[in-house]
C-alpha cells in the first residue's frame, strides 16, 4: 500500500528530529516540501539523498495530479513543512484532505510526530495547558478585533502565532481587551540560540518589545491565561 507520511521537522534546532522521522525520510521515494531550499538543509545535515518537490499554498492543480499519479504507482511520499508539524496552521492540510477524498483507505496516511511551536511554547509557559484553544495565525484585518474580544472572554488558555510585523499591534489589542491582571506569555525564536520567553501582562509585553526593537524578529507564539 502506498503511504503519505506526515513528518514533523525541527522548528529551529536541527537536532530536534526523531529517529523514526529520519528513517522514513530516507525510505521515501519523494519528499514534498513547503520550500525545497529549507528542507535541503535538513536533508544535507543527515546525508539523506531523496528527491524533493515543492508543495505549498500556491501549488497548482497539475502538481496535485502528479502527486496522485505517484501514489497510484505505489510510491511512498513524505510531506514536510518548513518547520514543525505539517497541516497544523499549514497548507499541507489541503493535500491530506484531497488524498483522503481521492483514495480513501487505498493510501495509508501516517503521522510521524515531533516538534510543534505551539506545544513547545505551552510546555514552558507555566500557564494551564490541559485545555487550550489554538487560533493559528490571526487574520490580518477582517475579524481580527473580534477575535481579541473572544480571547479576552475565554475561560481556556488561548495560543496563537504572530509575525514580527504585527506582534506589537497584537499585544496592544490584547492589552486593550484583557486589562491589567491577565498573564500573557510571548515566546520567540523557539529552540534557536536566541530563544526567549516574556511573561507578564500584554501591556508589559508590548512595552518590552517597543523598548527592545532588536528582539522583534522571528515568529512569535502568544499565550494568554484564561479568564479567572
Amino acid at each position: 500500500m502506498p503511504t503519505l507520511s506526515i513528518i514533523a521537522t525541527p522548528i529551529g534546532n536541527l537536532e530536534d528530529i526523531t529517529l523514526r522521522a529520519l528513517r522514513v525520510l530516507k525510505e521515501a521515494d519523494l519528499v514534498l516540501c513547503e520550500d525545497t531550499r529549507t528542507t535541503a538543509k535538513l536533508l544535507q545535515k543527515y546525508e539523506i539523498k531523496v528527491p524533493t518537490m515543492s508543495y505549498h499554498a500556491h501549488s497548482k492543480l497539475a502538481k496535485v495530479d502528479k502527486i496522485f499519479a505517484l501514489l497510484e504507482e505505489g510510491k511512498n511520499l513524505a510531506l514536510v513543512s518548513d518547520a514543525g508539524t505539517p497541516c497544523i496552521s499549514d497548507p499541507g492540510v489541503l493535500l491530506v484532505a484531497q488524498v483522503r477524498a481521492r483514495f480513501g483507505d487505498a493510501v495509508s496516511i501516517s503521522p510521524i510526530p515531533g516538534p510543534s511551536a505551539v506545544i513547545s511554547a505551552l510546555s514552558a509557559s507555566g500557564l494551564p495547558a490541559s485545555d487550550f484553544l489554538f487560533l493559528g495565525f490571526l487574520p490580518h484585518k477582517k475579524g481580527r478585533e473580534t477575535l481579541f474580544k473572544e480571547i479576552a472572554a475565554s475561560t481556556r488558555t488561548v495560543a496563537f502565532y504572530e509575525s514580527p510585523h504585527r506582534i506589537e499591534k497584537a499585544l496592544a489589542s490584547l492589552s486593550l481587551h484583557t486589562g491589567e491582571d491577565r498573564r500573557t506569555v510571548v515566546a520567540r525564536e523557539l529552540t534557536k540560540i536566541h530563544e526567549e520567553f516574556f511573561s507578564g501582562t500584554a501591556a508589559e509585553a508590548q512595552a518590552f518589545f517597543t523598548k527592545n526593537p532588536g528582539k522583534v524578529r522571528g515568529e512569535f507564539v502568544v499565550i494568554v491565561a484564561p479568564q479567572a
